[in-house]
């Protein structure tokens, strides 16, 4: 198919591109509204709906009794939501192995199966995956992208301009989020999208994900509280002990953990997990995810805020805008097949994001707004923690980064950690 001409670039296209050379059915899982079916878009040759509301029925029926109508069309064939007809997984790669080619389904989700009973395979060999969140800044056109973090792992670093972001324009960033149908709308609109997602979130998606009733009240509160202890460790009891002293909220710690489990299933929260590298020392290294929202907007939506609750509180515009970068970051890891982790020992030293390449390079990044007393914080913590690192036994990293919110350029430090603002990153 033909690209349309408001198509917008995505990370993840080269990476749909690769996953349809390399296995039979290509899987996009994300967040609603992201953009994953638009993307598929791009390279489908056919498409159903399954969730189309004059035929979802009908499909549904033909799901249970004559499956093979539904797969028939020109490949790469695109099943959007398949997760409703959760048996068109293991008869997608019946197709895929009778066949013997690559590139014959791209199947779109954003959620997890209600009825995992359906999937009697694991789709080893035959299934390739691509994660798709909301937009990074690069892809929305706030990032000129003059930095290359790919480029860092092989070619070293070179002084770049970044875009002239100030802090008026990441609080607007922030609460618009990396929704796509944001992107080119007024400002008023362009906010009202992450209230819309939170309400579809605590009105229907979180029960439709498994079928169980959950409060919408108690999804509201327990979106706030997350929000709160955006970027902690924060356990299930310390959010269960937030919403007792903030919502009157007397649920248990059993029902909180299984409300976020229904989260993450639809994919609105993505913790993240601590790295864990050989050292020097003898620190023990804390294991506890770390709390984030899949975009930054989610948070300040369920909170009620906009961008100029933000300005008025420089530490909570600090706090949404490491979810921010996080969420760049990831994106852009995503890329050149890395993953993002975060870092915390015993000694109470911290390191927000690890950017770990499959080939064992990494580079060591924190986040801080902006201003120089903070970015010597960061430098420092990077620093103290390169030193910690046992180099016989592991690679020495490939950079040290501050990515800050505000700054003309992105430069290197004379200690070799580099300055880099938010809006000069790209993969």
């Amino acid at each position: 198919m033909e690209e349309e001409k408001s198509y917008l670039k995505r990370v993840a296209d080269d990476l749909l591109e690769l996953q349809l050379e390399a296995a039979g059915i290509v899987l996009i899982e994300g967040a609603k509204w992201c953009g994953k079916t638009t993307t598929a878009l791009q390279r489908a040759g056919s498409i159903i709906f399954m969730d189309e509301p004059k035929r979802k029925d009908e499909y549904l029926r033909l799901a249970e009794n004559d499956i093979d109508v539904l797969l028939a069309g020109k490949t790469p064939r695109l099943i959007d939501e398949w997760h409703k007809a959760p048996q068109i997984w293991d008869a997608c790669r019946y197709t895929v192995d009778r066949h013997d080619e690559e590139g014959q389904f791209i199947l779109t989700g954003s959620a997890e199966p209600a009825d995992q009973s359906k999937l009697e395979h694991t789709g080893t060999g035959r299934v390739g995956w691509v994660k798709m969140r909301p937009m990074s800044l690069f892809e929305s056109g706030e990032s000129n992208g003059g930095v290359s973090l790919g480029a860092l792992f092989n070619d070293g670093f070179k002084a770049a301009e970044g875009n002239e972001l100030n802090l008026s324009d990441l609080a607007y960033l922030i609460c618009r989020g990396g929704w796509p149908k944001a992107i080119g709308k007024t400002e008023r609109a362009a906010l009202r999208q992450a209230f819309n997602y939170v309400d579809a979130v605590a009105k229907r998606e979180i029960v439709e994900v498994d079928e169980v009733h959950r409060s919408e009240t108690n999804t509201r509160r327990l979106l706030r509280s997350y929000a709160r202890h955006q970027a902690t460790q924060a356990s299930v009891g310390t959010i269960v002990a937030d919403l007792k002293t903030n919502d009157g909220n007397t649920l248990n710690d059993n029902t909180i953990a299984s409300y976020l489990n229904a989260l993450r299933k639809i994919f609105v929260v993505e913790d993240m997990e601590a790295w864990n590298p050989n050292l020097r020392s003898k620190a023990a290294i804390r294991t506890t995810a770390t709390r984030y929202f899949v975009d930054p907007s989610i948070a300040t939506a369920a909170l009620g805020l906009g961008p100029s609750d933000l300005m008025k509180d420089l530490n909570t515009l600090g706090l949404f805008f490491e979810t921010l970068a996080v969420r760049d970051l990831r994106v852009y890891a995503d890329a050149i097949d890395g993953t993002v982790f975060h870092y915390r020992d015993s000694n109470g030293l911290e390191c927000d994001s690890v950017l770990h390449l499959r080939n064992g390079h990494y580079g060591l990044i924190e986040i801080k707004l902006g201003g120089e007393t903070l970015i010597n914080e960061g430098a420092a913590n990077l620093l103290s923690l390169s030193k910690k690192i046992d180099t016989e036994r592991m690679h020495a990293p490939s950079f040290l980064m501050v990515v800050v919110g505000t700054g003309h350029y992105a430069y290197q430090r004379k200690d070799g950690v580099i300055v880099a603002p938010i809006g000069s990153l790209k993969p």
